[in-house]
């Protein structure tokens, strides 16, 4: 380690009981995005009481603060991630919910970074400001809940960052760095790959008429049934999906609101369309609208198609991502940090929206134990999730603003965004929303069918 990487140790080992609080507080307080007011109001305490002035998202959990060099140079944003997962069924969930994905202790460095950060000589040599900012609402859950929030104004997208991007937070940050939590075995500390999935959020309604199940069937018409022939027709079409766009359908049927003896006259399903690039999400995803359209047809349903902009895909930069692989090597050898160059993750964050616009980090550090967002994961070694986390994340900071922040400059010369800013970026998704009943009736019984947005 280099003296500075010494003195950043020291001062996060400085404040190490506090993030190991933190941690274990927020395990035990999950609320879920948008709602996590607890967790927002506790970590607002803890900033303030370092000194720090923070600005507040307001109507919504979630808030950010400038750490200034006090020299001019790149800003680069830090990510903590307030929201837990509803998960009953976990053994210590708290009112249906758990951190069964370790948000929890993401938050719970960011606070250590804060800390070590009013440590000093943290900032000693380093140019540019750091921006900490606690965001609400990765995990793409509830859609019903967060469809009535945006009906009411009170956001303008489903995910925490992208929601953060539309009100401004991100403006004038050039580079962006998170670290999230996970179970990497216990001979590694820090892994990351090349990136993730996007997604496409979807609520979809089959629409029926209601009638005696038994009595008089021929005077009802079945939404479940529609549901059910919709959802085989998307199966169907799965073969047609090319490897390479790595495309994700999971629909999960939210059930009916009637007794056994009633014909149901709505079906709700929740879903995601996932790929590897926007131009492949949209295109499987009007592939999937139609066959959706084609069953209601089929049995003279309607049904009403709700898409919404989800995450984008998350591509690392290689050259970003070698700085921070080194530095992770630094604090805890080379034998123990295991980054992979060309891994593709099929899931998906909010992070990609960030690098759809900057160049972006999201690596992984161990310290939990079971399957991510399963009812066997628990925290096992806070200080690898958390105080690890911190320390490697300020060797991060250290290498990208030290020099007149000359790397952060780079980088940021290098990079090229698939959107030239955020306002191009919004535009650009906002493309993807739909809202439409895709087969509309005459009184004859003829049908319309429409079920694109262009």
């Amino acid at each position: 380690m280099t003296n500075r990487q010494e003195l950043i140790v020291k001062n996060v080992d400085a404040n190490k009981q506090m993030i190991l609080d933190a941690e274990r507080w927020l395990w035990a307080h999950p609320q879920t995005g948008y709602t996590e007011w607890e967790a927002h109001n506790y970590l607002v305490e803890k900033f303030e009481a370092l000194g720090y002035e923070l600005n507040l998202a307001g109507n919504i959990p979630g808030f950010w603060t400038d750490v200034e060099t006090g020299k001019p140079g790149p800003k680069l944003a830090i990510f903590g991630e307030l929201d837990a997962l509803d998960i009953a069924n976990h053994p210590e969930s708290v009112n249906g919910m758990t951190h069964c994905c370790g948000h929890h202790g993401q938050v719970a460095a960011l606070l250590g970074i804060a800390a070590a950060l009013k440590q000093p000589g943290a900032l000693d040599g380093l140019s540019g400001s750091i921006r900490l900012i606690a965001v609400p609402a990765e995990e793409m859950i509830q859609l019903a809940f967060r469809e009535d929030l945006r009906k009411q104004g009170i956001v303008s997208y489903m995910g925490g960052k992208v929601e953060f991007m539309h009100r401004g937070v991100l403006d004038g940050c050039e580079i962006a760095l998170m670290v999230h939590g996970g179970n990497s075995g216990d001979n590694i500390d820090f892994v990351c790959g090349k990136g993730m999935n996007g997604c496409m959020a979807k609520t979809i309604k089959f629409k029926g008429k209601s009638s005696h199940a038994g009595g008089a069937p021929h005077l009802g018409v079945n939404a479940q049934y529609a549901a059910m022939l919709g959802l085989q027709a998307c199966n169907d079409l799965r073969e047609t999906f090319q490897e390479k766009d790595t495309v994700r359908f999971h629909p999960i049927m939210m059930g009916v609101n009637c007794a056994v003896n009633i014909i149901p006259d709505e079906m709700k399903i929740e879903s995601y369309v996932r790929g590897s690039s926007i131009e492949a999400m949209k295109r499987e995803n009007k592939k999937i609208n139609r066959a959706l359209t084609g069953a209601a047809l089929a049995v003279g349903a309607g049904v009403e198609l709700c898409d919404r902009p989800g995450y984008s895909p998350e591509v690392h930069d290689p050259d970003f991502m070698r700085l921070v692989e080194q530095c992770c090597k630094d604090l805890v050898g080379e034998e123990r940090v295991g980054f992979n160059y060309s891994n593709w993750s099929t899931g998906s964050s909010d992070f990609g929206d960030i690098t759809c616009v900057m160049p972006g980090v999201q690596f992984f550090c161990g310290g939990a134990s079971g399957t991510a967002h399963g009812i066997d994961y628990f925290i096992t070694d806070p200080n690898r999730l958390c105080v690890n986390s911190a320390k490697a994340q300020l060797f991060v900071v250290d290498a990208l603003l030290e020099n007149d922040g000359a790397k952060a400059k780079e980088l940021i010369a290098n990079y090229k965004p698939e959107y030239p800013s955020i306002k191009a970026y919004l535009e650009a998704i906002n493309e993807m929303i739909l809202d439409k009943d895709a087969v509309v009736y005459d009184e004859q019984g003829n049908a319309k069918v429409d079920f694109q947005n262009i």
